[in-house]
């Protein structure tokens, strides 16, 4: 399987519960309608959490400003995952997730990247 890992900051004109919002309730759908059409196997948002613990975990790392979330996305192939050279509706479909995201994501500063898992535990 190839894994899609996407680290989001939110458009600077959003708060970060009006951005979590969004993802989840407009985005998040958005996704689900496209999903057979550009095969997505799987679809997970991961909203991070803004309290105490977590900004105690980044100061004592010297870490960066947090992300506002994650999103993974898994497909079965490589050759799955490329919408771009793909059918006419599965480049429409991606074309209409990406104008979306323009809505909410601050693409500059969400880097995107493939991946493979190598799990450790699943338990």
């Amino acid at each position: 399987m190839i894994k899609m890992v996407y680290c989001l900051h939110r458009l600077p004109h959003l708060s970060r519960e009006e951005f979590q919002r969004y993802w989840r309730e407009t985005h998040g759908p958005l996704v689900r309608k496209h999903a057979a059409t550009l095969r997505i196997r799987r679809y997970v948002q991961v909203h991070t959490k803004y309290d105490e613990t977590n900004e105690r975990m980044r100061a004592r790392r010297n870490g960066p400003e947090p992300y506002d979330g994650v999103a993974e996305l898994w497909w079965d192939s490589l050759e799955d995952f490329a919408p771009a050279t793909a059918a006419p509706e599965r480049q429409q479909a991606s074309q209409e997730l990406f104008a979306d995201e323009q809505r909410f994501i601050d693409h500059p500063r969400s880097p995107a990247w493939l991946a493979e898992e190598h799990v450790f535990v699943d338990g």
